[in-house]
């Protein structure tokens, strides 16, 4: 019989669970690490984890009873089938009060499905978000965990041993919610992470293709952006990409192909928008964008079809390197302000209590979109924590309105060229769209009750009542049965 030894395990040596194992050892605490393949375990006890506490365990018998009780096992797998098989297996061995931790990138409703799940069996459940790829993993990532309440004291410590700190030393990782909260709050954080990728390739794209800039002049703009207001990880990263040359001397950046990989986790997003009726039209342009980039062919025989034309640009470059700058920041206040009016739907569709100041906290190191500009975020909410739309807050209301000219500019510049911004386009018309007390959806349905008797309310009687017009004159007065706003 192993003798109990370990604070925690983690299941599952891949990149992200050794990085991660790494970092909870280094942190002083005893850790069992069990593999399927379990020559991994060996390779692993045998390399990077020779000499430190660990466990090596060839079986899940063995593995379970290393740990000290509650049992804390850290499941690094791949999300989907693996998972729900992997806690059928657990189960068993494990007893009350005892809690699995699934760290993979898990859809949040087979989150919430497994919480209950696992409850229902006496243990307790957390699905975590883990944000920060692989160094994250490491040195500290973003770590957003939710699930079983009662879970959390037993794991708090760990969890914020590990995780990043802000730059004042704060813990990025708390308590997201109940259930499915935790990797619902990842799966958004992906979504933006999507949106400021593609701000920032429209951005690169009128610089190279419409600015004529080299790759050297790009570098040096973002890595001056960097020092400023867009101060992020992202603008970070893009500087150096831009940088980068092989051992040729050739830039990297243009041999890549130009056709986006995708995980699923925007496109989760974009979806859970639209089951909630959030307008996430940034981040879903963003999702469309890469799936255009993706039809690489197709797009090649078009060109050749339909000749592009890009119009050279006349005009002083300076400035509108600097309406760029703007762009992208306003732009970026859409993203996040449509993110977070997304996590407040999902709070009331799924009884969530979740601390959108403390979100922006656990964004504000580690994970990929960590930002300057979070700790605004942060500080929005602390302001007022019932705060509906960030663009309503005093601080992003002027950031935004100061920028709108160049915003403009930029738009209109980015479609005279030929030029697609599809996000930045997209999130100037949502400020336009937002702020409009009046839109022409009064035709819209107008044109559904014409064809369809769908009824529409009116202006000047209570919201509630439906009203029907008989437009031909011979459609009667039969309506629909639903009318849904």
């Amino acid at each position: 019989m192993t003798t109990p030894q370990s604070d925690i395990g983690l299941i599952g040596l891949a990149v992200m669970g050794e990085n991660v194992a790494l970092n909870i050892e280094s942190r002083g605490y005893p850790i069992s690490v069990f593999n399927r393949t379990t020559a991994k375990v060996d390779a692993f006890m045998n390399g990077r984890g020779k000499g430190k506490k660990f466990f090596g365990a060839h079986t899940l018998e063995e593995f379970v009873a290393s740990l000290k009780k509650p049992r804390k096992v850290f499941m690094l797998v791949k999300a989907g089938q693996a998972v729900d098989e992997l806690i059928d297996q657990l189960i068993p061995l494990c007893e009350p009060g005892d809690i699995l931790i699934d760290g993979g990138n898990s859809h949040f409703p087979d989150t919430i499905r497994r919480t209950q799940y696992v409850e229902s069996k006496g243990l307790l459940y957390i699905g975590t978000g883990v944000s920060g790829g692989e160094e994250g993993a490491l040195k500290g990532p973003s770590l957003m965990p939710g699930g079983s309440p009662a879970a959390w004291p037993h794991v708090k410590e760990i969890f914020q041993a590990i995780c990043a700190r802000t730059p004042d030393g704060e813990p990025c990782c708390d308590w997201i919610g109940e259930n499915g909260a935790g990797h619902f709050v990842k799966m958004v954080h992906n979504g933006i992470e999507y949106g400021d990728m593609q701000m920032i390739c429209e951005t690169y794209d009128l610089m190279k293709r419409g600015l004529g800039m080299t790759n050297e002049e790009m570098h040096d703009v973002f890595a001056e952006w960097n020092k400023g207001e867009l101060d992020s990880y992202l603008i970070e990263i893009t500087r150096d990409v831009l940088g980068y040359k092989d051992e040729e001397g050739k830039a990297v950046v243009d041999i890549i192909l130009d056709a986006a990989g995708q995980k699923g986790t925007g496109k989760w997003t974009v979806v859970a928008a639209l089951d909630d009726g959030m307008p996430l039209t940034l981040i879903g342009e963003a999702v469309f964008a890469r799936c255009l980039s993706a039809i690489k062919e197709e797009r090649v025989t078009a060109s050749q079809e339909i000749k592009p034309k890009v119009k050279k640009f006349s005009g002083d470059k300076a400035k509108f390197v600097n309406d760029l700058r703007a762009a992208l920041y306003a732009s970026k206040i859409v993203s996040y302000a449509q993110g977070y009016q997304l996590m407040r739907a999902a709070a009331r569709t799924y009884k969530w209590n979740l601390n959108y100041g403390g979100i922006a906290l656990v964004w504000r190191g580690g994970c990929i979109i960590r930002s300057a500009f979070l700790g605004d975020i942060k500080k929005a909410f602390k302001r007022n924590p019932n705060l509906v739309n960030l663009l309503l807050d005093k601080f992003f209301k002027k950031a935004v309105s100061s920028r709108q000219a160049a915003w403009r500019r930029v738009v209109v510049k980015s479609a005279q060229l030929g030029i697609p911004t599809p996000c930045i386009g997209s999130a100037l018309a949502y400020f336009d769209g937002y702020r409009s007390d009046r839109l022409p959806a009064n035709l819209l349905q107008g044109l559904r009750d014409y064809f369809g008797a769908h009824t529409y309310e009116r202006v000047d009687k209570p919201r509630g009542q439906a009203f029907h017009t008989n437009w031909t004159g011979h459609g009667g007065t039969t309506t629909s049965q639903t009318y849904t706003v």
